[in-house]
């Protein structure tokens, strides 16, 4: 399971520089216009809604409609052409402190059939908040969820509003990865497996443990736990090339990460690491220790990403196969080139911008869609340009 990392130290565009330069055209509600090189020819950026407050996650349903979520507690339908629906009721009670709040939505597999949704968000508990995982079923033709039900609730160190992770992806078996952050002040958490900080779990559908769990059983472990040793978990999903699941995190001062998560494996958080904690101060022993896994690619300095997605349509050939995630510290979309299991190049987009993104997803139209995390949050959708 060990890789050789690919690492950046620069702040400045990579490959898209070395490019003939085509044009990216943005549009938005205030008609800006501004244009950078883009790899795949000349793009458009087109504003499908405004007036969300900071969106944290979207996910298309089979008519083409999205739900999204907005941090401070509500969650939305939308329409392919941006219109927004009221809030829909039946959400519960978030803790919208900090970075907590309402945060990633997914579908199930089999939506389609039985409507039926999970959501990660940031609960209070008694002396700060932890992330919980609910399901619910959409009754969109009342503008509610239904049967809402919390099936996991994270144990441990609570937050005092940092570090919740809290990004899902569904396997095949209809299992569910979640991704649960360190809490930021108890870092050392995250190599204990007697709680759940730091960690990637695996849970069914109704919120218990699989069978074949790698700690199911341990008196001193977590059944829930699949991988352990991360930070702040921003970006979860399956490679669809290979069925492996792939993970990004947020480091300190430098080190975030693209990993390849592998059942009961420890990925070193904080023990080995590639950056420095936000005072100057050393945080790691080292950047490699036996028995923690390295990252595919990590970066120096951080670019804070966050959400993520394997491109699979046909509107971008040239980028068939790439993974995308957003960038909330630089600003800007990102583009890893993949040979395998190896990251090649990066192409760094949409920097002018200058908006936070939060969550990029793949359309059922083939085309990019893309959160902008401010109190004025949009939903971007990013397709070629008409020649």
């Amino acid at each position: 399971m060990t890789k050789t990392p690919v690492v950046l130290v620069t702040a400045s565009l990579t490959v898209a520089t070395a490019l003939t330069a085509t044009f990216l055209i943005v549009t938005s509600t205030r008609g800006e216009n501004t244009s950078f090189a883009s790899s795949a020819g000349q793009l458009e950026v087109q504003t499908i809604a405004g007036g969300l407050t900071n969106p944290w996650s979207l996910a298309f349903l089979p008519d083409g409609r999205m739900l999204v979520t907005e941090r401070p507690g509500r969650m939305r339908l939308v329409t392919a052409e941006g219109q927004l629906s009221p809030p829909l009721k039946g959400v519960p009670e978030v803790w919208a402190s900090g970075q907590g709040g309402l945060l990633d939505v997914v579908t199930d597999r089999a939506f389609a059939q039985n409507r039926t949704i999970y959501f990660c968000y940031a609960e209070r508990a008694s002396g700060g908040g932890r992330t919980a995982v609910a399901r619910a079923r959409l009754n969109d033709g009342s503008g509610r969820l239904d049967e809402v039900k919390v099936i996991f609730r994270q144990e441990g160190p609570l937050s005092g509003g940092n570090h919740y992770g809290c990004r899902i992806a569904q396997a095949n078996d209809g299992n569910l990865f979640v991704t649960l952050g360190d809490h930021f002040t108890w870092r050392d958490e995250a190599q204990n497996l007697g709680n759940h900080l730091g960690k990637i779990i695996r849970i069914a559908p109704d919120g218990s443990a699989p069978s074949d769990n790698p700690y199911l059983g341990r008196t001193d472990a977590k059944p829930e736990i699949w991988s352990y040793g991360h930070r702040n978990e921003q970006g979860l999903a399956i490679n669809p090339a290979s069925g492996e699941l792939w993970e990004i995190e947020h480091g300190p001062r430098g080190g975030d990460e693209v990993n390849i998560i592998g059942k009961g494996r420890n990925y070193g958080w904080p023990v080995i690491g590639y950056g420095i904690d936000y005072s100057g101060a050393r945080i790691h022993g080292g950047t490699a220790k036996d028995g923690m896994e390295q990252p595919v690619k990590y970066w120096v300095p951080s670019i804070a990403p966050s959400g993520m997605t394997f491109y699979t349509g046909k509107l971008f050939k040239k980028w068939t196969g790439s993974l995308f995630t957003g960038a909330l510290k630089d600003k800007m979309l990102v583009r890893l080139s993949l040979n395998g299991n190896s990251v090649t190049s990066e192409e760094r987009l949409l920097q002018n911008l200058n908006e936070r993104i939060r969550d990029v997803r793949q359309g059922p139209d083939g085309a990019l869609w893309l959160l902008t995390d401010s109190s004025a949050g949009r939903i971007l959708r990013v397709s070629p340009a008409a020649k």
